[in-house]
């Protein structure tokens, strides 16, 4: 048990120093110059801290939640301006969604997988390009893998401490990307089994409501969710005084703006579910232009795995719900939008 924990201790250590140098290495340098919203985060990144202003919300280049620009701030702050600090936060955080997605899969599965399933994201070439460009979509997966980590251990142990620190990352998403909005739907799913699951496991015993409250642990859930309304209250503060904010340019590129929407998500979705092993994103900022999004060995390995899952559901429900569910929710920002598809960075 011993040498197993030190060569699991070793494994996750040499997975982790590929994911740092492929996003690390000349970071300054590759992709080349700047694109036109790693810019314009820069500049507002620059602009915040001369004036010392922190704005949950960035209404510039059709809009900016503010975590990223904070970040960005701070990598300004301690190491000056220049390309690689700028693009500096996404390297950061890129590897640190391998280590999230470390400890969300050994809590789900066991350690096998976990040490699989962080090297496959630490090599992923979807995954490693946008570590390496400075776009705050990079922060929704780190978000989502440790928010649902310690949620899941929270379920495992019952400890309080683990629902809050769930809370609190969740709670931060609203704050990144506008794609993190549907993890709202995730967090709800996972929940609605929960309580399923609680219903089933003492429908024949008469329980009152106090008891199940408090002996089954549901004012804990309550606290985290709690958690997570306190840290994203700032930003819906601002959406409510600002209301025009909340969806910027999505209602320009929504399949409801255009003519014949059934059309539209029809189109969308076929584009969006092709992408992994058929024709990918065409945008080279994306992707190398119409590969598919994941390469033959692990598009082939991808489908393998949704196979299982599925075929797992009644076994395994919960885990295996709550994977179908990621996986079909977080492709909505995507099949709901008519521009530019398939889209790598919404997806």
């Amino acid at each position: 048990m011993i040498f197993s924990k030190k060569y699991q201790i070793i494994f996750l250590l040499l997975i982790l120093s590929l994911a740092v140098f492929f996003r690390f290495w000349q970071i300054g340098s590759i992709p080349p110059g700047l694109y036109p919203d790693e810019a314009i985060n820069g500049n507002d990144a620059r602009q915040t801290l001369e004036n010392g202003q922190f704005n949950v919300f960035y209404p510039e280049n059709n809009g900016r939640e503010g975590v990223f620009i904070w970040l960005i701030s701070l990598s300004f702050y301690l190491f000056g301006s220049a390309i690689w600090s700028l693009r500096l936060v996404s390297a950061v955080f890129g590897v640190l969604t391998v280590l999230g997605l470390y400890l969300l899969a050994q809590e789900l599965f066991n350690k096998k997988i976990a040490l699989a399933s962080s090297f496959f994201l630490a090599v992923s070439f979807w995954h490693t390009n946008f570590s390496r460009i400075s776009f705050r979509a990079i922060l929704v997966p780190f978000l989502l893998c440790f928010s649902f980590y310690f949620l899941w251990r929270a379920f495992h142990r019952n400890t309080l401490s683990d629902y809050i620190w769930s809370g609190l990352f969740f709670g931060l998403g609203f704050y990144t990307y506008i794609a993190f909005r549907m993890a709202v739907l995730i967090l709800g799913l996972v929940l609605l089994m929960r309580i399923i699951d609680y219903w089933l496991k003492n429908k024949y015993r008469q329980i009152s409501w106090p008891w199940a409250y408090f002996k089954g642990s549901w004012w804990k859930v309550d606290v985290f969710l709690l958690t997570i309304f306190i840290v994203a209250l700032p930003i819906g503060l601002h959406f409510l005084n600002y209301p025009q904010d909340f969806l910027g340019r999505a209602g320009g590129v929504s399949v409801f703006s255009q003519e014949n929407p059934y059309k539209e998500i029809f189109l969308s979705t076929v584009k969006t579910l092709g992408m992994f092993n058929l024709v990918g994103d065409q945008n080279w900022r994306h992707n190398l232009a119409g590969q598919p999004m994941l390469s033959w060995p692990i598009g082939l390995l991808f489908i393998i795995g949704l196979v299982l899952v599925i075929k797992n559901l009644f076994k395994d429900r919960d885990t295996s719900v709550f994977l179908i569910g990621w996986f079909l929710i977080m492709l909505l920002p995507s099949i709901l939008t008519c521009e530019g598809l398939p889209h790598a960075l919404r997806t």
